[in-house]
């Protein structure tokens, strides 16, 4: 990732956030219960199989998995790394580097947040507030709010209107390809922190920001809030 990155050319009136791979360290956790899932059951499927459902729905991870699997055997994997995974989000999930001094800025400059998660409810709003981050929140829109799940741009248009924003003055925070493209689709402008998932030149291409971390992101959003 470069060091250059363009300045915002707006002070946005909302910034949207995504939530696992994001926010919370979750997308390590999902994968680690893929994993052993599997192991459990006898499926081999390599690692970098796993990586392509990060950002994804439940059905889209779903339609990824019956490319490899049985029907059935998908079923039986879905059970079980859910179950291995709520196990874990019950232990607590560790928040991403910077999102904390990133929300607080935010906040003392009066800026609202939202959140778009594929993460369904109860779940997504359950985990914010285990991370002591719910508060922080005006509207989480997630992925049973909508019809059609990231990389459609249908989250971020329910988000922004729940927000009370026009999409072309909100900014959004994203790790995932999809969630990426989703917010793009809507009209966003996006930051983009990749965690787990390199993008590649087709995503860079796109021309959103990408950053190293949330404290790079922080410091963009710091350096147009005090430009006014």
């Amino acid at each position: 990732m470069s060091d250059a990155v363009e300045a915002l050319a707006f002070t946005p009136d909302a910034v949207i956030f995504d939530m696992d791979g994001l926010m919370l360290d979750s997308e390590r956790a999902s994968l680690r219960s893929w994993s052993r899932a599997a192991r459990e059951l006898g499926v081999e499927i390599e690692d970098e199989h796993w990586l392509r459902l990060v950002g994804h729905s439940a059905d889209a991870c779903q339609a990824i998995l019956r490319e490899r699997l049985a029907p059935a055997q998908v079923q039986a994997l879905l059970a079980r790394a859910h179950a291995l995974y709520h196990q874990q989000v019950q232990a607590g999930v560790p928040l991403r580097p910077g999102i904390g001094e990133l929300l607080q800025l935010l906040q003392a400059h009066g800026v609202p947040c939202g959140v778009a998660t594929s993460t369904h409810r109860p779940l997504a709003p359950r985990k914010l507030e285990m991370a002591g981050l719910l508060g922080y929140f005006k509207a989480i829109t997630t992925g049973n709010d909508v019809a059609h799940p990231k990389p459609a741009p249908d989250i971020y248009l329910l988000a922004a209107q729940r927000m009370g924003v026009p999409v072309a003055r909100c900014l959004a925070l994203e790790d995932s390809p999809a969630g990426v493209s989703a917010a793009l689709a809507a009209g966003m402008t996006v930051i983009q922190v990749p965690d787990l998932v390199v993008p590649d030149e087709g995503l860079r291409a796109r021309g959103h920001r990408i950053v190293a971390s949330l404290h790079h992101a922080r410091e963009l959003l710091q350096a147009r809030l005090r430009a006014g």
